[in-house]
């Protein structure tokens, strides 16, 4: 009965995607100067003269880039709860995060800024029911693999990961049907939470299900070895669509739809703790619809230039295709030039839709070669075969390598069965990431470096290093690509053979 209701809601909504198409570069504009408005009275305002500030370039003048380490001045006095230091009042909540560098940051969530999290994901779900003319996905269950819901306070301020904080602010008309319970989502344990998950839904009318393709994977895996069926389309006969963000699904499209026993629907969204960005609006067309009209001014920097004194700063108006961009976003939760540390790719620009093509802090530059998670990924799907799959993988220099070896880049790959022909496998990719990037195919037809090495690791090495580094379940990801040896030496524990590729 859900469905009969919600189905002239999700037309509605359809219509808004639809404007969000028509009118980005208007609504940038509505939003760039509402936002500047708003934060005049602020702290931030006034030491950056915002009563001053009429054009865009006057905002790149008085505003700098800042990541959060940068504009820890700020956070820490609104993590002390100041109020109208970068916004208007205090945050609702603070979405807690671990950064590589930066520690424990507390990003803000202010009430006005809550609705780009929740509106947005309401969005990206109504207008796929709409489009595809199907709202019976809401007739069943949904599940969202996600951070406990727990809330701590920080000086009066709940706090938390930003999955649990979103937990708390799911609208009544999907709450009904959402899984799993909420005493279950509150265990930290991953291995016991998902025990429960498992005990909770195995005999439900699934519909739905949301998460990061490894967790979802596992969990997959965990059903199916208790109900004893052959495809996860035998327990959950209903099972329409799967909703994920966070990281490529691609490499690990093959291994979940053999669990699942066909290919259902997917969906693609870009949630961050600072913003949800922007989310897949058709199947028809690559690339993720960027969030345009949601308390959002997004600026663009130039990846070869992100490390530059004064870099260049684009708004969207000037941004071109297929050209790796650093985001930059300011918003009504009080982020200014705030740097994600994303870069994101544009692969249309009516309407603007892109691809997130890694981190910025994630691309293995140890000889100039400037690799990035983008090329990696299209380089390991282009060369596997339909018959091998993998569960994971990272990749990492080796600078250093024994015998007096040549340097080369090495990949730790768990696939989902043992692979023999791993010579010619790794010659594939290392012809295709030489195919895409100028300065690694330089390298190694300088003599610099030697091609790339594949090192074939146990089953579930990746589950149990994250276990060992509580990193296991949620949102956390593994990094496609380090610049450094501090996941790969740990790694070395797990291989499943010596290889030597010459």
């Amino acid at each position: 009965m859900k469905s009969l209701f919600i189905k002239p809601y999700a037309l509605y909504i359809k219509k808004e995607v639809k404007n969000i198409r028509c009118n980005a570069l208007k609504d940038q504009n509505k939003w760039f100067n509402q936002l500047v408005k708003r934060a005049v009275t602020t702290q931030y305002g006034k030491d950056h003269q915002f009563d001053r500030i009429k054009t865009y370039q006057d905002y790149k003048e008085a505003v700098p880039i800042v990541d959060y380490e940068k504009g820890r001045h700020y956070f820490d006095q609104i993590k002390e709860a100041q109020p109208n230091i970068t916004w208007p009042g205090q945050p609702k909540y603070f979405a807690k995060t671990s950064g590589t560098t930066s520690g424990v940051k507390y990003i803000p969530i202010s009430r006005d800024s809550i609705s780009n999290h929740i509106n947005t994901a309401r969005s990206a779900l109504l207008n796929y029911a709409a489009h595809h003319n199907n709202s019976k996905i809401f007739d069943g269950k949904v599940i969202f693999l996600s951070g406990s819901p727990t809330l701590l306070e920080t000086n009066g301020i709940a706090t938390g990961r930003l999955s649990g904080i979103v937990n708390h602010e799911v609208p009544r008309w999907i709450k009904g049907n959402q899984l799993p319970s909420y005493p279950t989502n509150c265990i930290e344990d991953w291995e016991e939470k998902l025990d429960k998950i498992v005990e909770e839904t195995i005999h439900q009318d699934m519909r739905l299900i949301s998460g990061i393709p490894p967790w979802v994977q596992m969990y997959f895996e965990r059903i199916l070895s208790l109900s004893n069926k052959g495809s996860i389309l035998e327990v959950f006969p209903n099972l329409q669509l799967f909703v994920y963000g966070g990281v490529n699904y691609e490499p690990y499209r093959s291994a979940i739809e053999a669990l699942i026993g066909d290919r259902i629907d997917s969906l693609e969204t870009y949630p961050a703790s600072e913003g949800f960005l922007a989310f897949q609006d058709t199947i028809e067309h690559k690339g993720l619809l960027l969030n345009t009209n949601s308390g959002i001014f997004y600026e663009f920097i130039p990846l070869q230039h992100i490390h530059d004194q004064d870099p260049p700063r684009y708004q969207l108006s000037e941004v071109e295709l297929d050209k790796d961009y650093v985001l930059i976003i300011n918003s009504n939760a009080g982020l200014w030039g705030y740097n994600l540390g994303d870069t994101v790719r544009f692969v249309s620009i009516d309407p603007y839709r892109l691809i997130v093509s890694g981190r910025v802090k994630h691309f293995i530059s140890a000889f100039g070669e400037h690799v990035i998670a983008k090329e990696v990924e299209q380089a390991l799907l282009e060369s596997l075969p339909s018959t091998i799959s993998i569960r994971e993988f990272t990749v990492a220099p080796q600078v250093n390598p024994p015998k007096q070896e040549k340097p080369y880049h090495e990949w730790f790959i768990e696939f989902e069965k043992p692979v023999n022909a791993l010579t010619g496998l790794a010659k594939k990719i290392d012809s295709a990431l030489r195919n895409q990037n100028i300065y690694y195919d330089d390298l190694i037809k300088g003599g610099i470096l030697q091609p790339l090495k594949i090192r074939p690791l146990k089953p579930n090495a990746f589950r149990t290093l994250m276990h060992k580094r509580g990193k296991l379940g949620g949102q956390n990801k593994v990094p496609r690509l380090s610049n450094d040896r501090k996941i790969a030496n740990d790694l070395y524990n797990y291989e499943l053979v010596e290889l030597n590729i010459s």
